[in-house]
């Protein structure tokens, strides 16, 4: 019988063996994503805002930007591992569009990270992907939200629910919308699993995609997950798009 020690060895001997490539500058790494691209990329501490994780004037004495003060999106808080530009924004396109699955560990343990940094702010009581449709599920073969949130889920010792919230409608992807039809594209497209309506109530849920664009799908989350009775919702992505990307 093999033991989980000796199957771990077994692994960790056929992986020496197999030359791997950083995902960013395609030179020899033992990891996703190089210790110097690592050091290059993401090492960057920056002001954000509290709650839509946009970036902030180093001087600002808000913890919140000038739009979420003036009109606050449903989820509570953001945190965002980087910002959703070059070249952090090709392990995204690789994940979702280049099936490189073997990324959404490594965004889960950078998203670990970054949630373990954040001063004050407590873990979740529950952790949930954002949902693809039925279709486009079938034609991507897997949701790369959930590829995160399953491993993220063991990192910070947090269940983890794949099922309970659900699209109630298929919806056009929202990066090839204007900003102004984003919000009615998903607009009521989101609801909990029908034998789940009254699970997520006075609950801390995380709910976890890989980019957040204009929060539009978050904050509609959210405010179906609070009519629900959730009592805070937080984001938990890899990228934030800045908005002159929009």
């Amino acid at each position: 019988m093999i033991t989980d020690k000796l199957k771990q060895a077994w692994q960790n001997s056929i992986a020496a063996l197999i030359p791997n490539s950083c995902a960013l500058c395609h030179l020899d790494s033992s990891d996703v994503v190089c210790s110097a691209c690592q050091l290059a990329y993401f090492q960057t501490e920056q002001h954000r805002c509290l709650q839509c994780a946009l970036p902030l004037p180093p001087a600002s004495a808000s913890p919140r930007c000038g739009d979420c003060l003036s009109n606050p999106p449903a989820f509570d808080r953001t945190v965002t591992v980087c910002d959703y530009a070059a070249p952090q924004d090709q392990l995204v396109l690789s994940l979702k569009f280049g099936h490189q699955l073997a990324l959404a560990p490594w965004f889960a343990r950078m998203l670990r990270d970054s949630i373990l940094q954040q001063q004050g702010s407590e873990l979740p009581d529950l952790l949930c992907a954002v949902p693809l449709g039925a279709k486009r599920l079938a034609e991507r073969g897997f949701n790369q939200a959930w590829e995160i949130t399953r491993t993220l889920s063991k990192h910070l010792g947090v269940p983890g629910d794949v099922h309970i919230l659900q699209r109630s409608r298929e919806t056009a992807m929202q990066s090839g919308l204007p900003t102004a039809a984003r919000a009615r594209n998903v607009k009521h497209a989101f609801c909990l699993c029908q034998h789940d309506m009254d699970s997520v109530r006075d609950l801390n849920l995380g709910i976890v995609d890989d980019v957040m664009t204009t929060g539009m799908t978050m904050h509609e989350i959210a405010t179906m997950l609070k009519r629900h009775g959730a009592a805070k919702v937080t984001a938990y992505v890899f990228a934030r798009t800045l908005p002159h990307i929009h």
